[in-house]
This record gives C-alpha cells, sequence and structure tokens, in this order.
C-alpha cells in the first residue's frame, strides 16, 4: 500500500530576526501534524530564527532581499519553490509576499496570506500610506485566503482596502514554552534588582510602533510615586539610544535594565510582576499573549487586536497610546496594590489557556491548508 504524500507548506517570512510574526511561524510548523504536512521556510534574511529552525529540523532558506518588490530575486524564490515542489505557499506579513506572490501564481499555486499587521498605519506621509494601501490591495486580492490575526485588522483593512476574502484566525501561544509553573533561571538575581522590587518588563523592538520613548517617560513619573518599581527593557532597534539617553535625562537610569535582544523570554517574564507594551497599533500582538499566559498583570494600549485579548480591568489594564500619565497611573496601581495584581495575573492566564492557546490556532490553519489543497 502506498504512503499517502504529505502537503508541502512553504511558510515565508520577512526576516530572520525574531519578532511577533517570527514566533508566530515557529510555533506554527512546530505544531502542525507532520503525518499531514511538512512545512518548508523561506526567510529574507539570516538571523536566530533561522537557528532556531534548524535546531527544530525544519527545512529553512535565505535568499537575501532587504526590499519589497525586489525583481531581483524573484526568479531564484520561483527555482526554489518548484525544486521543493511546494503544494501551498504561506506568506507571513506585506514583505514577504510582495517577493513571493509572482513566483507562486506563475507555478499556479495556491496562497495563503497572514496579516500579521496592516503595512499602512497611521503616522505615515500620507503619500506613503496611499502607495501601502495600494499595495495591500492588489496582494489581498492575489491570495487565495487572507487570514487576518485578529478582528480588529480585518475590520481596519476592509474599511481602507474595501472587501476582501478574509477570514480571522487569532494567535495562539505554546503553553509548554510558556508554562508559569515551570522553574526559570533567576534573572532578577543576574540583572542584580532587589528581591523588593515590584519589576516590569518591556520586551520588543525599540522602533516608533512599540514607543519605548513613551515606556521610559511613563516609568519615570511612575516611579517617582511607586519607589519600589523596577523596570527592564527587551530588545534593539533604532530607538534603543534615545530610550538610554532619555532614562539619564530623567534620572532613572540606576531603576531600568536596558538588556539588548534575548531570547530566554519565558524567564525574562517569569522575573516579572507587570509587563507593560505601549504600541502604538498592533495587529494581534503575541507578546501580551506570552505575557498572559505566564501570569502576568498586562498594561498595553487601548489598540486595535489587543482589546480582543485584554478586557479592561478583568484580566488586565488597557491605556491610551501615547499618554505618558495613563500608563503612569496604571504602573502605580499595580504595583502598590498586590491582591489586584494577582488577580489580574490569575485572570490573564486563564484566558490565554482558554482561547489562544496555539493548538487551537494551528487546527484552523490546518483547515485552511487542507481546502486550498483539495481545491
Amino acid at each position: 500500500m502506498t504512503q499517502k504524500r504529505k502537503i508541502r507548506v512553504l511558510e515565508t517570512i520577512r526576516q530572520g530576526k525574531i519578532g511577533g510574526g517570527e514566533s508566530h511561524v515557529l510555533d506554527l510548523v512546530a505544531t502542525l501534524n507532520k503525518e499531514e504536512f511538512e512545512p518548508v521556510v523561506l526567510s529574507f534574511t539570516d538571523g536566530p530564527m533561522i537557528t532556531a529552525l534548524e535546531a527544530m529540523n525544519i527545512p529553512v532558506t535565505v535568499i537575501q532581499s532587504e526590499k519589497p518588490f525586489d525583481l531581483r530575486v524573484w526568479k531564484a524564490v520561483k527555482r526554489f519553490i518548484a525544486a521543493e515542489n511546494i503544494d501551498i505557499v504561506h506568506v507571513h506579513g506585506t514583505r514577504a509576499n510582495t517577493n513571493v506572490l509572482w513566483a507562486a501564481r506563475s507555478l499556479g499555486l495556491p496562497i495563503v496570506y497572514t496579516v500579521h499587521g496592516w503595512s499602512f498605519h497611521e503616522g505615515l506621509h500620507p503619500i506613503s500610506r496611499r502607495l501601502r494601501i495600494a499595495a495591500e490591495k492588489f496582494i489581498t486580492r492575489k491570495a487565495n485566503i487572507n487570514i487576518c490575526v485578529s478582528a480588529a485588522n480585518q475590520h481596519t483593512g476592509t474599511l481602507a482596502l474595501g472587501k476582501f476574502n478574509s477570514i480571522v484566525i487569532r494567535n495562539g501561544i505554546n503553553l509548554q514554552k510558556f508554562n508559569a509553573d515551570a522553574s526559570y533561571p533567576d534573572l532578577r538575581a543576574y540583572f542584580n534588582i532587589p528581591a523588593n522590587k515590584v519589576v516590569v518588563c518591556f520586551i520588543a523592538r525599540m522602533t516608533y510602533q512599540k514607543d519605548p520613548i513613551t515606556m521610559v517617560k511613563a516609568f519615570a513619573k511612575a516611579s517617582l510615586a511607586a519607589p519600589q518599581l523596577h523596570l527592564i527593557m527587551v530588545g534593539d532597534g533604532e530607538l534603543k539610544e534615545e530610550a538610554m539617553k532619555e532614562a539619564v535625562s530623567n534620572g532613572v537610569q540606576d531603576k531600568i535594565t536596558f538588556a539588548g535582544f534575548r531570547q530566554d523570554v519565558p524567564a525574562l517574564l517569569n522575573a516579572a510582576d507587570i509587563y507593560c507594551l505601549p504600541s502604538l497599533w498592533e495587529g494581534f500582538p503575541i507578546g501580551v499573549l506570552e505575557a498572559m499566559a505566564m501570569g502576568k498583570a498586562v498594561v498595553a494600549s487601548d489598540v486595535d487586536g489587543t482589546k480582543e485579548a485584554v478586557s479592561h480591568n478583568e484580566n488586565g489594564v488597557l491605556v491610551q497610546a501615547q499618554n505618558i500619565s495613563s500608563i503612569a497611573a496604571a504602573l502605580v496601581a499595580l504595583a502598590t496594590d498586590q491582591s489586584r495584581r494577582n488577580s489580574l495575573q490569575q485572570e490573564a492566564r486563564k484566558t490565554v489557556l482558554q482561547r489562544f492557546n496555539v493548538t487551537k490556532m494551528t487546527n484552523e490553519v490546518e483547515k485552511v491548508y487542507h481546502q486550498l489543497h483539495k481545491h
């Protein structure tokens, strides 16, 4: 009896750095049913993500490109897809899509596009925003199905692009990796943070979107009222140096640990009491879900998909983006009220266990793959 051929799925990502979208892909390829699917990954830059995939024995290839619509790499991508006998192409993010779309369509392969966050966010120059909307309109219509990671993400897309073929599959968390009951290295001791401190953790690329400058300013304001607070800022990016200068100018450089890029996120969260993400916009923030899974009190901006995970004063605290006073007040309230902190932590963990686990997410993605492969 001949063995049934597995469905070969190409997962494509923009870069080898690890952020929310890349974490999503790592979890997806780890949890796909390997009796039915053979995942292959294509990235357009090298980085820790590639090392992680190799350690999981997932086939991964890098075709170097830092640009969207990079015509130079399109033929190389087409040769790669053809050589790998791919059945379905699943692109994650706009840039990965722009460099894979032509190859996949010219080979007649079905395309799944997961929108982790739209490229046409507020704050862009109007001309740049219009160009990005036009690009997203084009690529969403060329995909067989578009997956939005939140209902807010889908709604934003519909307002800007008109009706497009999409479904919502919310991100899920690997609960074996983010396990609040497991034991972890003592990072408080490693960073020389006294045991009596209430630790706030910010884990994100230090970019305009994640707003690390507001994080530092809000923390500085909060620490005046709650001197027991200490902040760990994890991540690199173009605003890291400015954030460090802001800490000095606010006189809180001794209360903030700038940890740089680290991959031991569960251990970092384990060291924290509060997780804070003051983003200007989000598709559906994996970082927030990871913190909730680890049983942390979450303070996050009242934006987009975040509101679909965090219910204000039930399993976390929602604050106004860029509002230093609002963020500071939330941090002070949680630092000075342990019973409230504990209540939010318990509810946060329960939310992820019930609604946002990776198995649920992967099962929904597998259904999409099966539907496309039948046709």
